[in-house]
């Protein structure tokens, strides 16, 4: 009975215990469901602790970080002229809209504390991180996956990544506090005081922070377009659709792409040079900024409207170039004496048509085979094949125009020509010694076209006259050309830049009115450099060659050239003069007359945008520290080795010393293109020959592109400082140009264009539809035409070349800078407009 009783007693005892469990139980629960709602909706940090003390010193430490970077941002604000600005690291899109979380403006410092951002990690990690994003994606949206560039893959990775860790580090909270039971509820206490804390101090970022983590969890399971709202971003295709007609730009390897996406803008310290537009925002953008782009992004639709291009008709058809077929200029010309009609004669509202294609027109045979052959419906003329066939210039074979490597002077081949040149003049060492040619009245361009199997890049110049199409069949063919001629105005170089001028019979009276053309050779000859001449006056008898070459002893004696070698090519039969220039003004000092005289002191050299041609000679400079007084270094050590003649005292294009400047911008360049141009674009590399820097500095664009069988036209602007002496020295090429007229050269020449910050700068001074109508004209049909600018620029010229009915496969932009590449396309307009000045 005792033990009855006892029993009862103790039911009633274990009832109301059971209650009070229950109660306390309950009360555990709803306090657990209070902080997961609390934690849900605050910031959650990727690295996320079950300690409240290490999210604050977390939180601490990502601000001492910002703060750093945006202490490091701001002091180099104002260290580069033309503020190209910088991007995040996954700049890069494969035609589909993109998000960036976090913020891509912190300094690689930062990868070390935040390791656990993708977009701020080594690439190593990163590319860890992509296999594994990959997987899990494959499972989810394998086919759209596909479809999407490797950026927009990149980016939904950090998104989806940074949601399921948010996720799981919840559930990982939520189990241990379940587990601890009654014991933890003091610590939810005071994980809910801190984390309220952190709340009232950050209140306004966990409110986007949530909203940002509600769309990146929505965006995980939806393969729709994103759109970031710190980030305003805009593709127009898909990858798919990202063609040169080849399977091969559709398959890119993942981790390259990956790689690649990081430096069409890079971050933070990896861009030594263009940091210094960015402002730092943490990891969003500001309302200002979301609602400008948005308001672009509207506008923009609507401006491709307004563009209603139509089809150049004008005498020179398909060849139409616009400053050398005005011929309502050439008419009005007082002269042609010395070969004005051949010089540039701009037409002073330039035209915004767009020049037809040949009929039949083909995309170009790449290079190497495109020296030996062309398709003849792209350049289809027969003239110079009548005229110079015999000469092994060209001839038409079926289809083909076909390229024997002959020249006047050297009807069995270039090559052996070549060589006998330098067994000649040893010091010459092609390639190595001599580096950058100028190839006067050059023909087809055969000696230079062969002079690349030497390492030796040649721009071969010679005029648009009846030797038809000569330098668009160079340019067909693969080889620098511009169409130019030794008239009355400088050429548009600098002086003292070229190793090597070469004239083969190039027709051009080097000895008449005082050796005025020949002067000209001199002022961009390199001192110490090499003369190549040959022509009849060297090796035949006859009563007018006897007398040139009489005269042009007496002038190069005069001049203080020593003539190196004469010899004899007797497989061509021709003969060869070599001379070189002095390196010291000594023999000038000791010159019985003053003839041709010395320039005076106020004559720079350098000065060659539309400046008259003088009849004197300038000095030698002598001092150590001063350009032309060394021989370049041998190539290719002469392509990174910053000029000797740049000095600490001298302020560079981006603001720091001249020798830092110039380092800066080849680290700079070569990230960019072996990172992004090369890997993250799906360009195919194989199909580009011609490429043209629109606005180059130093030449990094160029030099990054050296292991590459391409050719870079730099152009150094007008208005822009004059570093195009600096592009010589290190071994390759370039131009003087103003954009507000068009470019010395055939219509459809270059496969790819890059312009960074140009367009901006000549929508200030330059009629910006004929700019964009002569982009158009020089860039060939599925070429390809990158732009760094701004995003007000961005968004109009992807709107005109929309109108044109090119193919965006590429754009992006974020706060004040934007990227765009596109591919021009076959179409032309139907409707014709009538160019006056262009009729003959």
């Amino acid at each position: 009975m005792a033990q009855g009783k006892y029993t009862r007693i103790d039911n009633k005892r274990s009832s109301s215990s059971y209650c009070s469990t229950v109660t306390i139980v309950v009360f555990v629960a709803l306090c657990l469901v209070g902080i997961w709602m609390m934690t849900s909706s605050s910031v959650v940090p990727v690295q996320n602790v079950d300690v409240s003390q290490e999210n604050k010193n977390d939180v601490q430490e990502q601000s001492e970080v910002k703060e750093q970077a945006t202490d490091t941002t701001n002091s180099n604000s104002q260290q580069f002229e033309d503020k190209p600005g910088d991007l995040p690291e996954d700049a890069t899109k494969g035609d589909s809209s993109v998000t960036s979380e976090n913020n891509p403006d912190l300094p690689v410092k930062q990868e070390d504390k935040l390791d656990e951002k993708p977009e701020e990690k080594s690439s190593d990690d990163t590319k860890t991180e992509n296999t594994d994003s990959n997987e899990s994606e494959k499972k989810s949206d394998s086919d759209e996956s596909e479809k999407k560039s490797d950026f927009d893959e990149s980016v939904k990775k950090s998104d989806s990544e940074e949601s399921e860790k948010k996720s799981d580090s919840d559930e990982s909270e939520k189990n241990s506090e379940s587990n601890e039971g009654e014991n933890k509820s003091d610590s939810d206490e005071s994980e809910k005081n801190s984390e309220s804390n952190e709340n009232e101090k950050k209140s306004e970022s966990d409110d986007i922070k949530k909203s940002d983590s509600d769309e990146s969890e929505k965006k995980s399971d939806d393969s729709s377009e994103t759109t970031d709202k710190g980030t305003e971003e805009k593709v127009e295709q898909s990858v798919n659709q990202e063609s040169d007609g080849s399977s091969n730009e559709k398959k890119t390897d993942d981790n390259a792409n990956n790689q690649g996406s990081n430096e069409v803008f890079p971050s933070g310290a990896q861009s030594e040079l263009l940091n210094e537009s960015t402002t730092q925002n943490g990891s969003w953008s500001t309302q200002a900024a979301e609602s400008k782009n948005e308001k672009q992004s509207q506008e923009s639709p609507k401006q491709s409207t307004v563009y209603n291009w139509k089809l150049c008709n004008v005498t020179a058809g398909s060849d139409y170039i616009p400053c050398l077929d005005n011929m309502k200029a050439i008419k009005n010309l007082p002269s042609t004496k010395h070969y004005e009609h051949r010089e540039r004669q701009c037409p002073e509202d330039p035209p915004t048509c767009l020049v037809p294609l040949p009929e039949g027109y083909k995309r170009p045979i790449e290079w190497p085979k495109s020296r030996e052959k062309i398709w003849y419906s792209n350049v289809p003329h027969t003239k110079l094949a009548e005229y110079k066939g015999h000469q092994n210039w060209v001839k038409v074979t079926g289809e083909y125009l076909t390229f024997p490597g002959g020249g006047t002077q050297f009807k069995h081949g270039a090559l052996h020509y070549i060589d006998t040149i330098q067994q000649s003049v040893p010091d010459i060492a092609w390639g190595k010694q001599s580096r950058v040619i100028l190839d006067v009245g050059c023909g087809v361009a055969s000696f230079g076209g062969f002079l690349f199997e030497r390492d030796v890049l040649t721009m071969s110049l010679a005029p648009k006259d009846e030797h038809e199409a000569q330098v668009q069949f160079a340019l067909e063919r693969g080889i620098p050309a511009i169409s130019a001629v030794m008239g009355t105005k400088r050429l548009p170089f600098p002086g003292k830049v070229f190793d090597i001028v070469h004239c083969a019979r190039c027709r051009v009276p080097w000895h008449i009115e005082g050796g005025k053309l020949l002067l000209e050779l001199n002022r961009m000859l390199r001192p110490g450099g090499f003369f190549v001449w040959s022509a009849t006056p060297i090796y035949q008898k006859i009563p007018e060659d006897v007398e040139i070459w009489n005269e042009m002893k007496a002038l190069t004696k005069a001049m203080c050239w020593e003539v190196v070698s004469i010899s004899r090519d007797k497989l061509n039969g021709v003969g060869i003069a070599v001379y070189k220039k002095p390196t010291s003004n000594e023999c000038y000092e000791q010159r019985s007359k003053n003839q041709p005289p010395i320039c005076p002191d106020s004559d720079d050299p350098n000065a060659a945008w539309n400046v008259p041609l003088e009849a004197c000679m300038h000095k030698v400079p002598v001092s150590s520290t001063e350009r032309g007084s060394q021989w370049p270094e041998k190539w290719p050590a002469r392509l990174t080795k910053t000029p000797y003649w740049l000095s600490d005292s001298q302020v560079g294009v981006y603001g720091k010393p001249a020798p830092e400047d110039f380092t800066a911008d080849y680290e700079h360049w070569k990230r960019v293109v072996s990172n992004s141009y090369l890997n993250g674009m799906g360009i195919q590399w194989s199909n580009v020959r011609n490429v043209m820097d629109m606005r180059s500095v130093y030449g990094g664009f160029a030099a990054a592109l050296k292991d590459l069988k391409i050719w870079v036209m730099n152009v150094v602007t007008v208005d822009s400082p004059d570093t195009l002496p600096i592009i010589f020295e290190r071994g390759l090429f370039g131009i003087y140009h103003d954009w507000c007229e068009s470019f010395s050269t055939y219509p459809r020449s270059y496969d790819l264009l890059h312009a960074d910050h140009l367009f901006s700068k000549l929508k200030k001074r330059c009629k910006f539809e004929a700019v964009v109508a002569e982009v158009d004209r020089i860039l060939r049909p599925e070429g390809k035409l990158i732009v760094r600018d701004t995003v007000e620029i961005i968004n109009e010229l992807e709107s005109m070349m929309k109108s044109m009915q090119w193919q965006v496969r590429m754009t992006y932009s974020k706060e004040k800078e934007g990227f765009l590449c596109v591919q021009k396309s076959m179409w032309r307009p139907k409707e014709l407009v009538t160019l006056e000045y262009a009729i003959g």
